[in-house]
């Protein structure tokens, strides 16, 4: 690794060069995979290497979460096999009967879990709108609430909550503030930086960015008592990443900011289109001056909001779906963050329990020319309602 921690570096740089990690016996400029399980003992007993076995460790994986850490300006960070594994730790961390408060609004994956399976672990759970900080506050329950989970932008309706603001309502309840960035990436906003205690990535999604890794994240503000269980938890259940996903991880993290930057400039273009369209009654997108967190948002995001966007559209849930299905260019596929766009009625997905509107199409903007994009969306939702 060079002289440089990537504190003194910009986010560009930090990602494009890894922190300049050099392979030491090649001096090759791309690193290695590490697949070895096993290492050997010194002649003493010890392991100097600092390598022992291959489920709670990997030399690859640390290469890839020290990018991370660099990046979230973090303590530490941990990879896991998925970004399930990564947001489950972080429960799975906290003595029962421990309370959460989650968003009502959130990737319906977890919301699931929090829902059917954490409960059966001794675990609380309670859904609110944390956009709501009233309605924030008052689902707190004074020396039971351990955890604060929220995201944002929140998917699938992109809603915003106020990082700051949450932060302040979970420790003065003694809790942690745990958020899903995935959509906002490091590159657009540092939740550690106004005032989370850990942030969680599914880095699947815009940390990799090509459709071909399944991977979770997790940066911390500090090396606590919490950080120490989060850690042994990822070990005894056998969820680290494993190392060739690491090293494809490793490779996708170079281009993340470019990747990210081009990706919100044509979503805030396509939005501000669509919010035009005759065929669209409603265009969600944290860009746009008329959404409800607009200026949350912009107050703490930089360089944009993100690549994805949701539109209602007219004709409901018919015409939703039939506009999916006459697309060309946009994939019809689940997922996001990837360097290819992606449409999907996403009601059809979370199923009847979802709090998705059933005319709602969820849309991951890739690195296409943005008018091939709208072009081809403009012609499917003409073709849905003719």
């Amino acid at each position: 690794m060079n002289e440089h921690s990537g504190s003194d570096l910009k986010p560009r740089t930090v990602a494009a060069q890894a922190l300049g990690t050099i392979e030491p016996g090649t001096k090759a400029v791309v690193p290695p995979v590490h697949v070895a399980t096993t290492f050997i003992r010194d002649p003493d007993n010890q392991y100097r290497s600092g390598f022992i076995y291959g489920r709670p460790d990997n030399a690859t994986v640390r290469q890839a979460e020290a990018v991370i850490a660099a990046l979230e300006v973090a303590a530490d960070a941990k990879l896991f096999g998925a970004g399930m594994a990564a947001a489950i730790a972080v429960v799975l961390a906290l003595d029962p009967p421990a309370h959460i408060v989650a968003p009502t609004v959130m990737y319906w994956g977890l919301r699931r879990w929090l829902v059917d399976e954490a409960p059966r672990f001794g675990y609380r759970v309670s859904l609110v709108d944390t956009s709501d900080l009233a309605a924030l506050r008052a689902a707190i329950r004074p020396g039971a609430t351990k955890l604060v989970w929220i995201e944002t932008p929140a998917n699938p309706l992109w809603t915003v909550t106020d990082v700051a603001a949450a932060a302040e309502i979970a420790h003065a309840a003694s809790a942690i503030l745990g958020i899903d960035s995935t959509v906002a990436t490091p590159i657009l906003m540092r939740p550690l930086a106004l005032g989370a205690d850990i942030v969680m990535h599914s880095a699947t999604k815009y940390l990799n960015g090509h459709s071909d890794v399944i991977a979770g994240a997790l940066a911390t503000a500090r090396k606590d008592a919490l950080w120490t269980r989060i850690e042994t938890v990822r070990a005894g259940h056998g969820a680290i990443l494993g190392p060739f996903e690491a090293w494809l991880l490793l490779r996708g993290l170079r281009t993340l900011d470019v990747r990210v930057c081009a990706q919100s400039q044509a979503a805030l273009e396509l939005a501000q289109r669509l919010a035009q369209h005759r065929e669209v009654d409603h265009a969600l997108y944290p860009g746009l001056p008329h959404h409800p967190g607009h200026a949350t948002a912009a107050r703490q995001m930089t360089g944009g909001f993100g690549g994805m966007l949701s539109i209602r559209v007219k004709g409901g849930e018919r015409a939703a779906i039939a506009a999916a299905a006459r697309v060309n260019l946009w994939k019809r596929a689940t997922s996001l963050g990837g360097v290819e766009s992606l449409i999907e009625h996403r009601a059809s997905i979370e199923g009847p329990t979802s709090p998705c509107p059933a005319d709602l199409l969820r849309l991951s903007v890739g690195l296409e020319d943005v008018d091939d994009l709208y072009a081809d969306l403009d012609r499917a939702l003409r073709a849905a309602n003719e």
